[in-house]
């Protein structure tokens, strides 16, 4: 049999488990959902097993584990490393899915009439890293697998993986190979495929602003103490100017400017601006002055407030200053700038437009370098040729403003650039309420996949 015939058998079971997969909540971020990533590292492991790897481990960390498994069908064919991660972001706030998060299920849109799926995880990261599992599946069945294949699936991805470099830098040689597939990016479209290049960096903060040493009654002490969360949109506020351009000495430094041909090129990608607004339901884009909007989210560095809280929420009102206010900001890098860097130059910044009036604390989350990928290494040739095999058109190469920084890890410790084969769209609504994948998106990813393992082998061999 096949491998195509295999998956075109095996669709219901190979939607099944990907839905078996969704409702396990394994949310990284939240210390309550800690059994339910353990649920998921397992559940990874035994599909690896099922699958026809040879190995199938679970590696501990210092936080949740690493799954690590592997087919070595011969020592001298090209190696292919599989990377992705079973955690999810939070459902937050649940009130806002038509649907419950971790309980999967499959509607038509407009950009899916075949179908999405809707569940947490769905396109980040699970639905796209589970093809691979499927596709090396289908390959073993058909004694059709020409290349060795190692899968590392992680945990922490979503809260920064923190516990993956020491992975990677104590494992050189576990995980050594010839490429490595990753698929947490999107394509342009499923008329026009798209292969990702370019991923943008991050840094991610949080800051606290303190008043006085408790709340006060706004009557009493309104007007002549500061307020905690007036400040803090004030500091906020200013650290961008009306150009959209951020305002923090230094930011902008080490921002690698790509040429006007290069410019020119990434704007030839199929965009139309107004229907990017009609599905977003906004009236007019913005951004930075004098740049696209496929720039803007390519290119081009941000700061942006992912979360605020302060005071009085609750139903009703109470006249209160409140003694503190919270932000988590996020900033998005570019090459060549480094998060240590400008996670420090944040820091310096917002301490030094503090008033007086307020004390401040300001904590460096996480983060992650961004990364450029060549488009002219055998592995971009061999996904460039897989894509046209199964979508029947030649695939765009694009920059995407999302962060992988386990991307330039790999550059760095195992000397290999990663072809970024995502199969999701930017409309799936990542990290959002009702984020979905496509089910035909699941089905030609893994046919995808299958297929960039054979041309991998042939253009290796050339």
């Amino acid at each position: 049999m096949s491998v195509t015939n295999f998956i075109q058998n095996n669709k219901d079971r190979f939607l099944n488990e990907l839905l078996d997969l969704l409702r396990i909540p394994s949310v990284s971020a939240d210390p309550k959902f800690k059994n339910a990533v353990f649920a998921a590292a397992e559940f990874v492991k035994e599909s690896l097993i099922k699958a026809g790897a040879d190995t199938a481990e679970i590696c501990q960390t210092k936080g949740y584990p690493i799954v690590y498994g592997e087919k070595i069908i011969d020592p001298s064919a090209p190696t292919v490393l599989v990377y992705g991660h079973y955690d999810v972001q939070p459902a937050d706030p649940y009130e806002l899915w038509d649907s419950p998060p971790f309980e999967p299920v499959i509607k038509k849109t407009e950009e899916h009439p075949q179908g999405a799926i809707f569940a947490r995880g769905s396109a980040d990261d699970k639905g796209q890293f589970y093809m691979h599992v499927k596709a090396f599946e289908a390959m073993m069945a058909s004694n059709d697998l020409p290349c060795n294949v190692k899968f590392m699936i992680e945990g922490e991805e979503e809260v920064g993986s923190d516990n993956l470099d020491k992975f990677v830098i104590d494992n050189k040689e576990k995980l050594k190979a010839d490429v490595i597939l990753i698929s947490d990016t999107h394509m342009i479209s499923m008329k026009d495929p798209s292969i990702t290049v370019g991923l943008r960096g991050m840094a991610y903060m949080e800051v606290e602003v303190t008043g006085a040493n408790r709340d006060l009654h706004s009557g009493t002490y309104g007007g002549a103490v500061a307020n905690p969360i007036n400040v803090l949109c004030d500091m906020i506020a200013s650290m961008k100017d009306e150009n959209d351009h951020i305002t923090i000495p230094g930011f902008y430094d080490k921002v690698a400017e790509l040429t006007a041909e290069q410019r020119a090129r990434l704007n030839e990608a199929p965009f139309d601006l107004d229907e990017y607004k009609k599905k977003l339901k906004i009236a007019e884009v913005h951004g930075e002055k004098g740049y696209t909007t496929i720039e803007r989210v390519g290119i081009r560095p941000t700061l942006d407030v992912n979360g605020i809280w302060g005071g009085y929420i609750g139903e009703g009102a109470k006249t209160v200053l409140p003694s503190k206010a919270s932000a988590k900001i996020s900033m998005r890098l570019v090459p060549d700038q480094d998060w240590h860097e400008i996670s420090k130059l944040f820091e310096d910044y917002f301490r030094s437009i503090a008033p007086a009036s307020v004390t401040v604390k300001v904590k460096a989350h996480h983060g992650g370098s961004p990364a450029v990928v060549s488009d002219s290494s055998v592995g971009y040739q061999a996904a460039e040729k897989a894509m046209e095999e199964t979508f029947g058109k030649r695939p765009i190469p694009t920059r995407e403003g999302g962060s992988i920084p386990i991307v330039a890890l790999f550059q760095k410790e195992l000397e290999t650039d990663p072809i970024l084969f995502g199969f999701g769209l930017d409309t799936d609504a990542l990290h959002s309420p009702n984020e979905h994948y496509g089910v035909a998106n699941y089905f030609i990813g893994i046919e995808t996949i299958a297929a960039f393992f054979k041309h991998f082998k042939t253009l290796s061999n050339q």
